[in-house]
């Protein structure tokens, strides 16, 4: 099978690593792909954002299915042009990516379908959403609507930090994805993250994770696209996992074919676990990173057919098995992200990872021969173990050898796990 992929971060290197070791794969392609992903596939000079040149490709070069890593290019309805023009394809239409988004599309969906999830209202403007802030008191969250590459939610602790919140929004911080705002009930407990495939009529319940989504150790400092991540999550519990299917993956599996947008991809949701049980955050509808990563170290199963069954309706057919080690990685970002940062500075080695280790490029180019980190986050230096302190210990200690002046990294990733673990 020839497949083209689309992306270039850490997500797509674990997905290009995973669809390499197929015995299905004939050729894989990358658009516009990075270093890492070159050890896997061809890397193209298309550009993604142009649907009608993604076309031309795929014509040209006779693909047999096409997956798209990042949320970007199914909003824009990349995968309903392919799919006109009769490719397979592994990612949601864009009326359906619209769990992605919107916030508001979400809390919508969720009011309708009986969704547990926290109260919310939405507002396009600030005086409105200012006031209702008031009424209701801290905690509280407040969220750009729509795509704000993970970086438009505030967990506001108290009532100033939250009216400070919805003036980013309005003033432009996160660009037209602040033009309308969701206001929502804090929810207390434990976050997790949890992935099923769809197919529209079927659901696959694929695995957890844990990620880290604040800069600074202990979990503090801004929200970031996350510092790291662990998998499974130890309270995702098999009861958790059953009842997070049936009170919001299936509900939101039927509520969307009833909506007129039936659901194709993966649903990743954001849980918090409360004293209630699972209550739903938000929807992703692509793999998340770096969750990806720590997923794909686990998966047992061909990766190709399982995607391939979603795209065609088929999931049915399909299983996947998983490695009960847990893997956990550790995100090397450029110094000064969340904020402004340098780019193009040199990354002068990244050491060979042995069995069950692997360092994901994020964020990275060829410059003048030389591998130099152009993005907030670069690396993801991913392992796995025995338990999660295991795994953390060996991802640290590769780590270790990574030779890039630039970068930081959290040195607590997982410690939630291991906190349990030790107990």
């Amino acid at each position: 099978m020839k497949v083209l992929l689309i992306g270039s971060g850490g997500r797509e290197h674990a997905v290009a690593w995973k669809l390499a070791q197929s015995p299905e794969l004939t050729r894989l392609y990358a658009a516009p792909g990075n270093p890492g992903i070159a050890e896997h596939a061809t890397l193209v000079a298309v550009n993604t954002e142009d649907n009608d040149a993604v076309v031309a490709f795929c014509k040209d070069n006779a693909i047999d299915f096409v997956v798209v890593g990042p949320e970007a290019p199914l909003v824009a309805g990349v995968a309903d042009r392919l799919r006109a023009e009769g490719f397979a394809v592994f990612g949601p239409s864009a009326a359906a990516a619209q769990l992605e988004g919107s916030k508001g599309f979400t809390k919508d969906i969720c009011a309708r379908y009986d969704i547990p999830t926290g109260a919310y209202q939405r507002f396009n403007n600030a005086p409105k959403a200012k006031a209702y802030i008031r009424e209701q008191g801290a905690p509280i969250v407040v969220k750009a609507d729509g795509l704000a590459a993970g970086k438009g939610v505030t967990v506001a602790m108290t009532v100033d930090e939250a009216l400070a919140a919805v003036d980013d929004c309005f003033e432009g911080a996160f660009g037209a994805a602040g033009a309308e705002v969701v206001v929502e009930a804090y929810l207390d407990g434990e976050e997790a993250s949890f992935f099923c495939l769809s197919d529209g009529k079927h659901a696959l319940a694929l695995a957890t994770a844990q990620d880290h989504k604040r800069v600074g150790e202990g979990d503090t400092g801004p929200n970031t696209g996350g510092m790291g991540a662990y998998s499974p999550a130890p309270v995702m519990t098999p009861e958790m996992v059953e009842r997070t299917m049936k009170e919001i993956i299936e509900p939101t599996m039927r509520g969307m074919a009833e909506s007129g947008y039936p659901f194709s991809g993966v649903f990743f949701a954001g849980l918090m676990i409360t004293k209630k049980g699972p209550e739903l955050i938000e929807y992703n509808v692509r793999f998340g990173d770096p969750e990806c990563q720590v997923l794909m170290m686990r998966l047992k199963s061909d990766l190709l057919p399982i995607l391939y069954a979603t795209a065609t309706g088929t999931l049915e057919k399909v299983t996947a098995e998983w490695s009960d080690d847990p893997a956990l990685t550790v995100v090397m970002a450029s110094k000064g992200y969340p904020g402004g940062y340098d780019k193009n500075t040199p990354i002068t080695s990244i050491p060979e990872a042995g069995e069950g280790a692997k360092v994901f490029h994020a964020g990275t180019a060829l410059k003048h021969g030389g591998l130099v980190a152009t993005g907030g986050r670069v690396l993801n230096v991913t392992a796995t173990g025995k338990t999660v302190g295991e795994a953390q210990s060996r991802a640290y200690a590769l780590l270790d050898q990574v030779e890039w002046d630039n970068g930081f990294c959290r040195r607590d990733i997982g410690w939630q796990a291991i906190k349990r673990e030790k107990a």
